[in-house]
């Protein structure tokens, strides 16, 4: 990526975003001047703005400071060609703020002049938005979309299963799966016991067999609970709130599983498009979840990372260390993007079923007594390195190759492997 400097630039501006408005505060390189002024949040306000500095700069390249990297000033910035953004950390604006202003208090004007002075005087050390392609915008935007979701998900089961131990906790019992549609629609239909045990066996024989539950035997039992099940209270005072919370809790739980298969149909369309797909396919543990995830995470354009390192510490994977005097501690990297951190560790944590050295790791980290989140994110590190390696390359990963160069090294990984015999 290329390195810029304040005198590749017409001018250098900073803005600090707001909802209804954005300060900004501008400096004309020519005329070495300063100026302040307000913009509203509003797209035509943006777009006229914009289209005044490429008027007035006659087209020439201008910086534009933001402690944003994604949202609606990012994206309705990006689409002109002369301005290049330049993200700054929202706490490094803060400690500047703190160290040289006497209140330490916020204002809008001040925090612009204050990003606008690390603009210009540390431009090198500041991250540029370079966008990607459209398709991989899209698909980072869907799998991040996705994975809330299925948290909201989660949140919603375990809120259903907390009111049904209310007054209906068998329900609980019958089901081994809460976000499923034959769970939702049993409970629209049947949201209490008292009803569910007025229902002919030959109707719940339909109903089981219409959502392709097809198990005799499971079927059998569940209606043999079904008629020696005791309520669990006869209070309506009780009953009756909690079965209208049930039905409005499944009505927006089937609602969101049909939005996540949504998600899954585009997503999917979009990774089969692209063309490195190959190499995430091969990543063990990826499965149709995470590699487009992964995808999304490292991207197409392969000037964006130039070591492993970059990801690692960008992801918040690589540990920070810290010195002082003769005492040196490491701990936990808090400024990243959670989502992407997400994405590699839940990635490390599936290999483990399907990578034998990935394994072996695990198991000889475990054997020193290390705890298991510990030992997942340095499994993620080494991933990234591997990962990386393959994104650069355009190469497919190869089980069989990554273990003959452990071998080659003399890895004290397989020979704990052979040893421990796991």
């Amino acid at each position: 990526m290329k390195a810029f400097n304040p005198a590749d630039f017409a001018a250098l501006i900073a803005i600090d975003w707001a909802d209804r408005k954005h300060d900004v505060c501008e400096l004309d390189q020519q005329n070495n001047k300063t100026t302040f002024s307000v913009i509203s949040s509003k797209p035509e306000a943006i777009n006229a703005w914009a289209n005044a500095l490429k008027q007035k700069y006659n087209g020439q390249k201008v910086a534009v400071a933001c402690e944003l990297k994604k949202g609606p000033l990012i994206y309705a910035l990006s689409k002109f060609k002369h301005i290049i953004l330049f993200t700054i950390n929202p706490s490094t604006v803060a400690k500047y703020r703190k160290a040289f202003t006497i209140s330490g208090a916020k204002d809008d004007p001040t925090d612009a002049a204050i990003q606008l002075e690390i603009l210009q005087q540390h431009m090198s050390k500041l991250n540029v938005i370079t966008p990607d392609t459209e398709s991989i915008r899209s698909l980072a935007q869907l799998v991040e979309y996705r994975r809330k979701l299925v948290q909201d998900r989660v949140d919603l089961t375990n809120r259903l299963s907390t009111t049904l131990k209310n007054y209906y906790p068998q329900a609980l019992d019958w089901f081994n799966e809460k976000d499923s549609m034959i769970f939702c629609d049993f409970l629209l239909r049947w949201p209490s016991l008292a009803q569910v045990k007025r229902a002919r066996k030959q109707t719940l024989h339909d109903f089981f067999n219409l959502h392709n539950s097809r198990y005799p035997d499971v079927n059998e039992k569940r209606i043999n609970d079904i008629k020696q099940a005791e309520s669990l209270t006869s209070d309506n005072a009780i009953i009756g709130p909690n079965l209208l919370l049930v039905e409005c809790l499944v009505g927006q739980l089937k609602q969101l599983m049909l939005s996540i298969e949504r998600f899954d149909h585009e997503i999917k369309s979009i990774y089969k498009q692209h063309s490195d797909r190959f190499i995430f396919d091969s990543l063990p543990g990826a499965g149709p979840q995470m590699a487009p995830r992964l995808l999304a995470a490292m991207g197409s354009n392969r000037e964006r990372y130039q070591s492993s390192e970059e990801i690692q510490k960008y992801a918040g994977i690589a540990p920070v260390t810290e010195r002082s005097g003769k005492k040196e501690w490491i701990h936990w990297r808090y400024s990243c993007t959670t989502f992407l951190r997400q994405t590699f560790v839940e990635w490390a944590g599936q290999s483990v079923r399907y990578s034998f050295w990935a394994k072996a790791y695990y198991e000889q980290q475990k054997s020193k007594g290390k705890p298991h989140n510990t030992i997942i994110r340095a499994l993620a590190f080494k991933w990234i390195r591997i990962l990386f390696r393959c994104w650069k390359t355009k190469t497919a990963y190869d089980e069989s190759t990554y273990l003959e160069a452990l071998k080659s090294k003399g890895s004290p990984l397989l020979k704990y492997a052979v040893e421990s015999k796991f």
